[in-house]
């Protein structure tokens, strides 16, 4: 299996970047270059080269400017400014579609959305504290988690059925994220099947267990997973006691189409389109989370998966002790994006007591409500050694497919970038809790 790109190519590739668009600056400024002509030529080079070449730039005045269409809505993955601007972007091409259920599924939350919209906006809650002149034109974004190294510390979480907004699903997004070099946990209930997802990546993904409620099934996923290289499975604890899709509901209402031909009672009718149920006997189950899951099932399911086991949906210091003693190699803090429980409760306001509370003995991954890159910092600050995204990457998948994954990633990669130049880490190691200043 292909192994992801060492991080040398990538620093290398954009110090080259710098390296040219100097030169070129120099020549642009030297009076060998004095006629209309040179000038010209060298100002349309520039104007070539990717913005990330040069943080400390306004070459975006020479490029061409981006534009939007006549809804105000990017017509274009390379137009985005931000990931919130993909999301318009998604609702048009999921409505354009007639769907509005789908979207409805896509933004919910449960009941008044609260616990959603809290995970971003607590971000703003910590300050960033930067330093000066240090030289940080040379950064290294890379996280090394379970002995895998990972060019970015953003990673891409779970959503089920991406189907319905790609028509390759999983896999779409696999190849966007391998190629810049993300991790990338797979859904259960994706439509794409894990060995699929990560030939597609270009390396092992990790995989995201619902276990059902039947434990011959259970065991089935977890080795169809572990065959197909899977190193780490990462078990879902945050859906046992139900939830209220409000806003799913509400848009549901809007939706004209006959649903039947692919949402039909029973659970072997629920996922006899996710792949990675395919040849699995699911007559004995009755729902897919588990619903009556103890820590004795974490014991039986250590038994079994022979990589690295974590729990996600962690989010009080008591569950993450409880882990420890029950041989969890790793959390993942969340609230499975305000979709779990309305409990008002950001995911990046509870890490550090998680963090405290394992102490370094297993790394403590986060997800919820990250938007920017800076958000991306403060939970590295904070403790988490990884963070991941869900719904800004699926906005991209949603409006303009493995082009629209990629300039998300690409767009939180260079905000990444560019905060840590400002606070002065050279690399990830280098952010600490000293970083952030709690407001």
């Amino acid at each position: 299996m292909e192994k992801p790109m060492p991080v040398t190519s990538s620093k290398n590739s954009e110090h080259g970047m710098i390296a040219r668009r100097e030169l070129l600056n120099f020549l642009a400024a030297s009076p060998l270059a004095a006629t209309p002509t040179v000038t010209s030529m060298i100002a349309s080079v520039l104007a070539s080269l990717p913005y990330r070449a040069s943080a400390q730039s306004y070459d975006v005045l020479r490029a061409s400017p981006r534009t939007l269409g006549p809804d105000g809505i990017i017509a274009a993955a390379g137009d985005a400014l931000n990931v919130f601007e993909f999301e318009p972007a998604a609702k048009k091409a999921v409505l354009a579609q007639d769907a509005p259920a789908h979207w409805g599924y896509l933004e919910s939350g449960v009941d008044g959305d609260v616990t959603r919209d809290v995970n971003h906006s607590a971000y703003a809650r910590y300050s960033i504290r930067a330093k000066r002149l240090i030289d940080a034109r040379k950064v290294d974004t890379s996280v090394k988690i379970f002995g895998e190294t990972w060019r970015s510390p953003v990673f891409l979480c779970p959503v089920s059925s991406l189907g319905a907004y790609d028509a390759d699903a999983g896999v779409t997004v696999a190849r966007a994220a391998g190629k810049r070099g993300h991790q990338i946990i797979l859904s259960t209930v994706d439509n794409a099947s894990i060995a699929d997802v990560s030939k597609a990546h270009g390396s092992p993904a990790w995989f995201q267990l619902y276990p059902t409620d039947d434990w011959a099934v259970t065991r089935t996923l977890v080795n169809r997973a572990e065959a197909a290289g899977c190193p780490a499975i990462v078990l879902t604890v945050d859906r046992q006691g139900g939830r209220n899709t409000e806003t799913l509901f509400r848009m549901r209402r809007q939706d004209q189409r006959d649903c039947s031909g692919c949402h039909t009672p029973g659970f072997a009718n629920d996922v006899g389109r996710k792949a990675n149920f395919a040849g699995i006997d699911v007559s004995k189950v009755t729902n897919l989370y588990g619903t009556g899951m103890t820590w004795s099932f974490v014991d039986r399911l250590r038994t079994i998966v022979k990589g690295k086991l974590l729990l996600k949906g962690i989010v009080t210091a008591e569950d993450a002790k409880e882990a420890l003693r029950h041989g969890v190699d790793g959390l993942l803090v969340s609230n499975h994006g305000g979709r779990a429980e309305e409990s008002g409760q950001a995911t990046i306001s509870v890490l550090a007591e998680i963090v405290d509370a394992v102490n370094g003995r297993i790394p403590v991954l986060i997800d919820g409500g990250v938007r920017r890159g800076t958000d991306v910092l403060k939970a590295l600050a904070v403790g988490a050694a990884a963070v991941g995204i869900g719904r800004p990457y699926v906005w991209g998948l949603a409006s303009f497919g493995e082009p629209g994954v990629d300039r998300v990633l690409q767009i939180l990669d260079d905000e990444f970038i560019t905060i840590m130049r400002q606070t002065g880490a050279l690399n990830v190691g280098q952010i600490t809790r000293d970083t952030v200043s709690r407001v």
